[in-house]
């Protein structure tokens, strides 16, 4: 029975049980690295994190494992409040995966880990400067305390990196930018005002970046919102 006092051996005893080749299959449809899968579903994963509960030490254990989703484990039981910018860093290291990036994201904004991003963003590694753009997108969502100002100087980076044309980067810088204009009307002008900049452009990638932004930014739904 999983609980608390499971160890990472037999969590991942465990989730070895669950095995699936369809699953697996499936996921690599998705994009996503199978190389070390076992084929479960995130929300099963969640469901086992939730009976196996916090445990920073053991998920550190788990992470180690390489297994994909021992490390989608791990990143739902770290304890937020104990990861260290050190230690966020030597995990977004071993990233290889725009799910594992976007779960681990999530983890590095609720442990007030913001200081990365700019570090994280002149990153060469693509699922490294991924991880900026999403963290940076997740913040202008789930941080509603933080100023609007700390959101905005995040602008500049978008700019700064909306020329990267690999795939998981620009998508993220595109997210970023367009979760930044969303989040009220104050930074909504910016935000536009950066999009529309970025359309203009002569290069393909921030072309793309910021006509899908400004899309977005401008469709009726979002302004009677705003």
């Amino acid at each position: 029975m999983i609980g608390s006092s499971s160890s990472a051996a037999e969590l991942i005893a465990h989730l070895q049980t669950l095995r699936s080749e369809n699953n697996i299959a499936g996921m690599a449809r998705f994009g996503i690295v199978t190389d070390t899968a076992i084929g479960i579903s995130n929300p099963d994963l969640q469901k086992i994190a939730r009976l196996a509960k916090k445990d920073h030490i053991r998920a550190k254990e788990l992470w180690v494992s390489g297994i994909r989703e021992a490390r989608m484990l791990a990143l739902y039981t770290f304890e937020p409040k104990r990861l260290t910018a050190t230690e966020a860093s030597a995990l977004a290291a071993d990233f290889n995966s725009w799910e594992i990036v976007d779960c681990a994201a999530d983890l590095f904004v609720e442990a007030k880990l913001h200081s990365l991003i700019p570090d994280f963003a002149a990153d060469k590694r693509e699922f490294v400067r991924r991880t900026a753009f999403a963290m940076i997108a997740g913040t202008a969502v789930h941080r509603k305390t933080d100023s609007d100002e700390s959101l905005l100087a995040y602008l500049p980076l978008i700019e700064a990196q909306a020329t990267d044309p690999r795939n998981f980067v620009r998508k993220a810088v595109n997210w970023a930018l367009r979760n930044i204009g969303k989040r009220n009307r104050a930074c909504h002008a910016p935000a536009l005002a950066l999009a529309e900049r970025l359309a203009a452009s002569t290069d393909k990638t921030a072309h793309w970046i910021g006509k899908d932004a400004v899309r977005e930014l401008t469709g009726e739904k979002l302004l009677a919102r705003l």
